[in-house]
Parts: C-alpha cells; sequence; structure tokens
C-alpha cells in the first residue's frame, strides 16, 4: 500500500517462529491462497504478503463493473481466511524486490529473510506499449478499476439524460469493449443486459436500450481457446442481445471522445479494456530473462532454475505445458499450482525429491447474460441455459466464506427473476463524471454555479 498509509517501519527480519523454516508467500490470490492453506500442517512458519488485506474472486469482477454485485460480495479479508491456520502470519505490504543472493524479500514495510519462497504475485493489464490509452481505456484486474468502470458506464446513461445534442447523445450512449476472450465477451453481455433490461424503464430522455455496444477482437472469432461451436454459440448469444461483434481488426487510437478500430472512427465516451494481460513486474528483480507476457520461466516442479527452495505460481509462471505453451492465467491453474508449490516444500523438508507439476483441466466456461453460457468440460460441449446453470453452481461453490455465497446466490436469484440490479451508484464524482451534466443544468437554473 502507500507509504502514507502505511509509513515504512523496520520489520524483524526473523519472525518469532523459533527453530521452523520461514516460508515467505507473496500473493493473496488463488494460488498463493492454496499454498498458504496447504502447508497449514507443514512444520513451518509462513508470512503471506499481498498489497491488499483481501483475496479477491476475480472471475466476479466484470458483475461489480457492470453493477450486478458489490465488491464485499466478491473479496474476502485474507487474514479471516486463515484465521484458524496457526502457523501464518499476514503482512499487508507491497513487495519491491527479492534478493535472491540474500534469501530476502524487500517490502515497503521492510525486509523478510526466507527459507522457502512462493512468488505468486499474479497479473496486471497491459496496453501492449499504449499506456496513455490506460486513461480513456480503463482496465479490469481490482476491484478499483471495477468501481471506476461502473462509474463511467452508469454516468455515460446520466450525462445522455442531459445531452442536447444528437450526435453528442449517441457517442455518450456508444460503449466500445476491447477484447475478445472471456473477460470481454462477459463485460459486453453483461452490458447489453444492464442497457436493455435494468435501465429501460428508468430515464426519461432517452431509451438506455438504444445504446449501441461493440465488442472488438483482433483475431478471427471470439473466445479462441474454445471449440468453434462453442465461440458460435458466444457469438450468437451476444448478437442476440444486440452487441456488435467485430473480429479481425484491431484498435488504432484511442481517445477522451473517440476510437479507432481500423480505419473507422467511432464516436464514444466510454472504452472498455479486456484485451490483455502481463505478470506484475516483480519478476523483473530476479536477473533471469523473463518469458512473453513477463512472465518467470520456471522448471517443471515450479522451482526457478538453480534456486530449488524458490517456486513461482499462477498468472506470474512460466512452466511450459506438454505442448510447449504456458499454461494459461486461470483461477484453476493458479489453484492447482498453488497446492504443488505447498507439495514440493513438504518434499523438501521431508528430504525427498520434488515433482512436476501436472495440470488436471476441469473445463472451461464463459457466460454471456441469463441463460447463456458456453461450457467445456472434457469432451462435452455445452451452450445455453445448461451451461449458464453450471456456470452459476460452480461460482457459487468457488467464492471464499458462507457469507459471500449467499448473497451471491441471493442476488443472482434477485436479478434473474427481477432484471434489476442494486449496485448501481455512482461514487468519486470527478470531472470525468460531471464535465457534461450541467449542460441542461443551466437551462433550468440560470443562476446555478458553473
Amino acid at each position: 500500500m502507500t507509504s502514507e498509509l502505511f509509513p515504512r517501519t523496520p520489520l524483524s527480519t526473523s519472525p518469532d517462529r523459533g527453530d521452523l523454516p520461514h516460508v515467505v508467500i507473496i500473493g493473496g490470490g488463488f494460488a498463493g491462497i492454496q499454498a498458504a492453506r496447504n502447508l497449514k500442517k507443514a512444520p513451518v512458519h509462513i508470512t503471506l504478503i499481498d498489497r491488499n488485506n483481501y483475496h479477491l474472486f476475480q472471475p466476479l469482477l466484470y458483475q461489480v463493473a457492470t453493477a450486478y454485485l458489490s465488491p464485499g460480495e466478491i473479496a474476502h479479508p485474507i487474514r479471516s481466511i486463515l484465521r484458524d491456520q496457526a502457523n501464518v502470519s499476514v503482512q499487508m505490504s507491497t513487495v519491491e524486490r527479492i534478493d535472491l543472493s540474500q534469501n530476502q524479500v524487500v517490502t515497503t514495510n521492510g525486509t523478510l529473510d526466507f527459507d522457502y519462497l512462493v512468488i505468486a504475485a499474479g497479473a496486471r493489464s497491459t496496453w501492449f506499449g499504449h499506456d496513455d490509452w490506460r486513461e480513456h481505456a480503463p482496465a479490469l484486474k481490482s476491484i478499483e478499476q471495477a468501481l471506476d468502470m461502473r462509474k463511467r458506464v452508469l454516468a455515460a446513461f446520466e450525462r445522455a439524460e442531459l445531452e442536447t445534442d444528437p450526435a453528442k447523445r449517441q457517442a455518450e450512449l456508444t460503449f466500445v469493449v476491447v477484447g475478445g476472450g472471456p473477460t470481454g465477451v462477459e463485460l459486453a453481455g453483461a452490458l447489453a443486459e444492464l442497457s436493455r433490461q435494468s435501465l429501460r424503464h428508468e430515464f426519461r430522455q432517452i431509451d438506455p436500450g438504444s445504446a449501441r455496444i461493440i465488442l472488438v477482437e483482433s483475431g478471427e472469432r471470439l473466445l479462441d481457446s474454445y471449440p468453434e461451436r462453442l465461440t458460435r454459440a458466444a457469438t450468437r448469444s451476444l448478437e442476440n442481445l444486440g452487441v456488435e461483434v467485430r473480429t479481425g481488426v484491431r484498435v488504432q487510437d484511442v481517445h477522451e471522445n473517440w476510437v479507432r478500430i481500423g480505419r473507422e472512427e467511432i464516436a464514444t465516451r466510454t472504452v472498455l479494456w479486456a484485451a490483455g494481460v502481463e505478470a506484475e513486474s516483480l519478476g523483473g528483480t530476479l536477473g533471469v530473462n523473463l518469458l512473453p507476457g513477463k512472465r518467470i520461466p520456471a522448471q517443471s516442479d515450479l522451482s526457478l532454475e538453480g534456486h530449488p527452495h524458490v517456486f513461482v505460481a499462477g498468472d506470474i509462471n512460466g512452466t511450459l505445458d506438454p505442448h510447449g505453451d504456458v499454461y494459461p492465467g486461470v483461477a484453476q491453474v493458479a489453484m492447482q499450482q498453488g497446492r504443488q508449490a505447498a507439495k514440493n516444500i513438504r518434499r523438501l523438508l521431508d528430504g525427498e525429491p520434488t515433482s512436476s507439476f501436472h495440470y488436471k483441466d476441469k473445463g472451461a466456461m464463459a457466460t454471456i447474460g441469463r441463460n447463456r453460457a458456453i461450457a467445456l468440460i472434457g469432451p462435452v460441449q455445452l451452450s445455453g441455459f445448461p451451461a449458464w446453470l453450471i456456470w452459476a453452481f460452480i461460482h457459487i461453490v468457488s467464492l471464499i466464506g458462507f457469507r459471500s455465497r449467499i448473497a451471491v446466490f441471493w442476488t443472482w436469484v434477485w436479478s434473474y427473476l427481477t432484471g434489476g440490479r442494486g449496485s448501481r451508484l455512482i461514487t468519486g464524482h470527478d470531472e470525468q463524471v460531471t464535465n457534461t451534466v450541467p449542460v441542461r443544468m443551466r437551462e433550468v437554473f440560470p443562476n446555478a454555479a458553473d
């Protein structure tokens, strides 16, 4: 976290752990939490470090961005998750670098020695060298980004309600989602349902259902990791919701008031980025040659070459699968790698050789909206309502915390029956939200201050 919130204070480099080996886990995501949990009975002391005090269920982050869920329904305090595990200490800090020569992790709050290390720092969004687009095309990897995205989307409808110029009003009601992977597809589908169902009776000057939602994918088809039959089903579902699907074209430029796709310039105030991720920058401090996407190269047992006591797990891991590709950055890979890293630490403690990581693919799913989803489970390909039902069940079960499961379940039931959304709050007003709102207000209240 920021130094203003947590000023730098010296930490003990030797936690009160007696003679137990010290395991440091960097990251409280799926991989880090699984690594800590699977060392519960090991004779070690664990320090888990994360910049946030909560574990985030990222697969549902798009539902916060589109006003389905509130942040508290998909996040759970890390300390609460691990409170019954006596051998774990949680530290809220940002890791600045790793010193492998000294077996130390340097954080914003001091330095920690380690005997074993699990690097599970996760990934962040990338704009592929166009960082200047970041301001006008927000990404979706954190709660803060999801709330910012929600604010931009809802504020666009509010500005459109007050806009008198037809061209400017249409620009406010045009939303461009960049990236045809699961996040982009789910985000576009949720936006379509928000505009055509949840908001349809709530405005007087505009028809929210007339909103134009464009999904852009540079590849030849959406969801290219899925079989073509499921891709076609997802595309049809999006088009049935009114989404314009553009494949085989790239975004050329992003501006505050427009986006250029191929040779076409589209007037819009809302561009949402779901086009790509890269590993967190921590790998650059290790002195190794990183793989594409800044992933850390790791051996088959997930250890760093030359450092058998250092393991890499999750989205930052660059271990190659049997086909020579890195494993996909999805939750089930991260969880299995976190468990494998813990297993290998236990084997080292017992004086045994480590074992290789073998990924067990439990299937892949993506939802396009209510009653619309696709699922690939082994050789079985499903689409429509059956896939959506499986998707909903899996996500409810995977949420950490009984309260989160109940809250999400009832929110989905209410939304399913009514089409409503209970998290349509615009918070943190700034010029981006309100700079066009005063136009009609001045007509109604001519003496109002600017």
